[in-house]
């Protein structure tokens, strides 16, 4: 399904969040305070705009993984074209499930994922594999959608997110995979926003905090590792 609309999936984020998904990818780089020498893992990076931000930071090694293999073509050939030679060096991307993390205990200083983590079969199972990845005190950014709790705009976004995304995205992208109908639909069976902070503090993250982006259409969650 997600290897059906690789091609476009950058052209229908921006357009369909008004280009506020990059601003939200902004704010979670800065949320991760990367440093000098940092390793940072890039979990469900798509076509890797995440991982680029990232990139244009101070880390040492940025590794993007996706489920993917068609997300992450598009990826590969994208960190040329936007990243200077020195950015792009820094970057690897490894095809591999957010469930079972090809790497090491305590091989990342941060890691991250942006609008994933609702479509992992068991997040929780997931964020423990997160935890195991990342060193003592690492830092766990996590960007996913919501909805805003505030009536009209709550009213407004369920009527765009439900019924024209779905129509205009699937246009865009020629999908007859469904895609877009069941992105939309899966933001409302996922973790409620206290739901996903108590999962996140059981996986043994401490200092789990979240912010809401943008009337609440998008929620940043932070934690620390122990």
């Amino acid at each position: 399904m997600f290897g059906a609309i690789a091609g476009s999936y950058d052209l229908n984020n921006r357009l369909h969040s008004f280009g506020r998904d990059q601003a939200w990818r902004k704010h979670a780089v800065r949320a991760a305070a990367i440093k000098p020498g940092d390793r940072v893992l890039d979990v469900a990076c798509g076509t890797g705009d995440l991982t680029e931000w990232f990139a244009r930071t101070a880390a040492k090694e940025v590794i993007g993984l996706d489920f993917t293999r068609a997300m992450l073509d598009v990826a590969r050939q994208k960190r040329t074209h936007n990243l200077t030679q020195e950015q792009a060096s820094k970057v690897s991307y490894v095809e591999g499930d957010a469930m079972a993390l090809p790497f090491e205990n305590e091989s990342f200083d941060a890691l991250s994922i942006a609008f994933g983590i609702r479509n992992v079969a068991e997040p929780k199972r997931a964020l423990a594999e997160f935890h195991r990845v990342l060193k003592p005190g690492g830092r766990l950014v996590v960007l996913e959608f919501d909805r805003p709790t505030w009536f009209p705009m709550r009213q407004l976004n369920d009527f765009y997110c439900g019924w024209v995304m779905p129509r205009t995205a699937s246009l865009i992208a020629r999908d007859r995979s469904g895609a877009y109908r069941y992105l939309p639909k899966s933001v409302g069976t996922f973790l409620s926003r206290t739901q996903m902070e108590e999962a996140t503090a059981l996986a043994g993250f401490r200092d789990v905090n979240s912010r809401a982006l943008t009337l609440g259409i998008c929620i940043c969650y932070r934690a620390a590792r122990v």
